[in-house]
This record gives structure tokens, sequence and C-alpha cells, in this order.
């Protein structure tokens, strides 16, 4: 490797680990958003109590004052700012401008786009990851993601640190315009998927609080602060869909690439066959539900069921099967 490309890539790793603990610091802070909305839902509760207690009491007597009656009445309490959600959101753009930073360096460095080779895949897959989320913040507030998206990008991106690699040529099959659009597009469909695999499970968490406030008072839940079960499914069904739809263009750029590099369209290979299953996870997955009716929890198992093949694709395919994707950079 040349020194100066040696140079760049020390600076490179420096920043790539700048940004991961600034992507804790603002786990720590989503997380202590969470707490703090827990602590909100238990005054909004309490509030409610004391409005109907003081609107019972004030229904059987009243009190005139001047000659006319007044009616006692209840303030509710001010809703607090969610500080620590702002902060977080803040530590996460920091991170994100350290982990471009990091990423661009690695390029020039190796001079050529960085994902041949898995550090470098979680390195660009996880900047766009969190591109997409604090996109979708400019679209709605899910800060209430945070905890998890930031969660994710941190464990991911520490994980691939420790196998860091040197730079090193591309392989004969990887020099093609489609190595960059395959693996781009299979980046923005993970990062839409993990955004509806984060709502499946608030879903289902959500689901179970309603239930159990049917039975009886709910207990103090961040919970409380969130949309329903119902608009959290709505949520994760698009982004689902448009992760499908990016993942489709995935196997299509796949199949033209293996067609220019290996002189044949479709393999058993253990990566296509992966692929594959995925792409019909979340075909089931949207069928059923526009379809077949199947909402509430079985929607969401699906898309939980459908990332974790997304996951276990990249992360012990990738290190544990051979076949002709072995590109991990591990051996």
């Amino acid at each position: 490797m040349h020194p100066d490309a040696l140079s760049l890539d020390s600076i490179s790793l420096l920043l790539i680990w700048t940004a991961i603990v600034i992507y804790a610091l603002a786990f720590m802070a989503y997380g202590f958003d969470l707490a703090k909305r827990s602590q909100l839902s238990l005054e909004r509760q309490d509030a409610a109590r004391e409005l109907a207690r003081v609107g019972s009491g004030s229904a059987s007597s009243s009190t005139v004052v001047d000659g006319g009656p007044q009616q006692p009445a209840a303030a509710a309490p001010e809703k607090p700012r969610l500080v620590m959600g702002r902060i977080g959101t803040s530590l996460t753009v920091l991170g994100f401008l350290f982990h471009l930073a990091g990423t661009v360096l690695r390029g020039i460095a190796a001079g050529r786009v960085p994902w041949s080779n898995m550090y470098e895949f979680a390195m660009t897959g996880t900047l766009l990851i969190t591109a997409v989320y604090l996109g979708v913040l400019l679209w709605r507030d899910l800060r209430f993601l945070g905890t998890f998206m930031v969660g994710l990008v941190t464990v991911l991106m520490g994980g691939a640190t420790l196998f860091h690699v040197d730079i090193v040529p591309l392989m004969d099959p990887l020099k093609s315009i489609w190595l960059i659009v395959h693996v781009f597009v299979a980046s923005l469909a993970t990062a839409f998927l993990a955004l509806a695999f984060g709502l499946s499970v608030l879903q289902l968490l959500q689901a179970r609080r309603e239930r159990r406030a049917v039975a009886g008072a709910p207990k103090r839940s961040f919970l409380r602060t969130l949309p329903s079960a119902e608009a959290l499914e709505g949520l994760a069904y698009r982004f689902a869909i448009i992760g499908f739809i990016f993942w489709t263009f995935t196997l299509i750029a796949g199949s033209i690439w293996a067609q220019d590099a290996w002189g044949r369209y479709w393999g058993f290979d253990t990566k296509e066959v992966w692929t594959f299953i995925i792409w019909v996870l979340y075909a089931g997955y949207i069928h059923a539900r526009a379809t077949r009716g199947w909402r509430g929890t079985r929607s969401a198992w699906l898309s939980i069921v459908g990332f974790v093949a997304v996951i276990f694709n990249f992360t012990i395919v990738n290190m544990y099967f051979e076949g002709l994707h072995a590109y991990s950079g591990l051996s």
C-alpha cells in the first residue's frame, strides 16, 4: 500500500471510531428521551385522574362567587420539552458527519468506491442507514426510533471496525459499474427495511399495551406517547414497500452483474439464494397484508422475520459460508 494511502486509511479509521463514540452518546440520549416519555405518560395519567376527580366533585356541588356559580377546574400539566430527543438527533448528525468524512477518506485512499469487503460495506451501508433515518425525520418525527436506529448502526460499525482490513486491489469480478449500483441499492433497501423492522417491534409492544389498557389501568410507559399500534403498522408497511422495491432492483442488478462476471444470470450461490429468500419473505408480507388481511401481530412478525434474514445474510452468510460472493476480506 502507498504510504499516503496508508496515512489516509489511518485517519479514516480514527474518524470512524470517533463517529462510533458519538453514535453511542446519541444512543444514550435517545434512551433518556424514552425515559422522559415514560415520565410524561405518568404525568398525563395523573392529570387525567385529577380532572376526573375534580369534574365529579364539581358536578355535585358548585361555589357561588360574586353572585354566579364558578366551576373548579384543574389545569393540565405543561407538556415538558423532550430535550434529550433533540440532543440525540444533534449527536446523530454530528456522528454522521464524522462517519461521512471517514468513508470519503477510505474511498480516496483506495481510489474507488469503498464497499469491496465486509468492513467497507458495513461502513458505507450504515452511513446510508443513518442518512435515510435523518432524511425521514424531515418528513415525520420518528425520534422515538432513534434508540433502535442509532443502536443498530453503532453495533454494526463497531463489529465491522474490529475486523478492519487493509486496502487491497479489487478482485476481477468486482471491477464493474454494477458493483456501485448493486451495493448502493442494497444498502438503501436495508435502511428502509430497518425502519420497518423498528416500527414493527414497537407495534407489537404498543398492541400489547393497548390490550392491557382495555383490561385495566395502564402502567407508566413511553408507549403512551407514541402513535397507536395501527398507525405504527401503517408506517412500517410504507417503509417495507419502499425497501422491497429497492431489494427487487438489487436482485435485478445482481443478476445482470452475474451475467457480466460469470456468464450466467442466476446460480445457487449461497448469497444469491439468501437474497432471493429475503425477497420472497417481503413479497409474502406485502401480499398477505394487502390481499389476505394479515394485519396486526401476524403482519408485524413477518416484517421482523424478514429483517432478521437481512442481518443473517449480511453477517453469518458473509463470514461463514463459502461461495462466489466471499468478499468479506476476513480470510
